[in-house]
């Protein structure tokens, strides 16, 4: 958990607020919910399934349990989790000792895409939590598929620099994720 975050917080969509707040165990269903409501997280297999629920539940934890992460949700005037992102700080040398704010995971629930939610958390990202955090440089990586939320990035002020690669690294079935 990153103490230096002022939350929770009331942002502004575009026909309501919501409130972005640490996400807590309580939240896993909606989480999982959240990410198998994706098709790109659905392929990789992000289907919230039952037998998924302890693998989920661990890596919320070591979120939690870490200083250098935050997991945070947003929730509507009914108390119902419409969003989700992780922040990430990382020390860095390059840029002077820049550190910077990785995002992950940003996640709107499908009925409330296009209402300004998704957007209103980025805000909320560059214009405070970067600020609280000390981090001049908001970084985030979009599978090359997501064209839309590539749009949407670029709307929010953020710039295409760079091309990421991944490895898939095959570990034994044992191996702790």
């Amino acid at each position: 958990m990153i103490t230096r975050l002022k939350l929770p917080v009331s942002v502004r969509a575009r026909d309501a607020s919501v409130l972005v707040r640490r996400a807590t165990r309580d939240d896993l269903e909606a989480i999982m919910r959240l990410l198998s409501d994706d098709p790109i997280s659905a392929e990789r297999g992000d289907v919230a399934s039952d037998g998924d629920r302890g693998a989920y539940a661990s890596a919320l934890d070591r979120i939690v349990d870490d200083p250098s992460n935050e997991l945070v949700v947003a929730v509507d005037a009914a108390g119902v989790v419409v969003g989700t992102l992780q922040l990430t700080v990382i020390p860095g040398m390059a840029r002077r000792g820049s550190s910077r704010l990785l995002v992950e995971a940003v996640r709107v629930a499908s009925t409330q895409r296009s209402s300004g939610i998704g957007g209103a958390m980025m805000r909320w990202v560059t214009e405070q939590a970067a600020i609280e955090l000390s981090t001049p440089l908001v970084q985030l990586t979009s599978d090359s598929a997501r064209t839309d939320a590539h749009r949407f990035y670029t709307r929010l002020g953020f710039v295409g620099s760079h091309v990421g690669f991944k490895y898939a690294v095959p570990l034994p079935a044992h191996a702790p994720r």
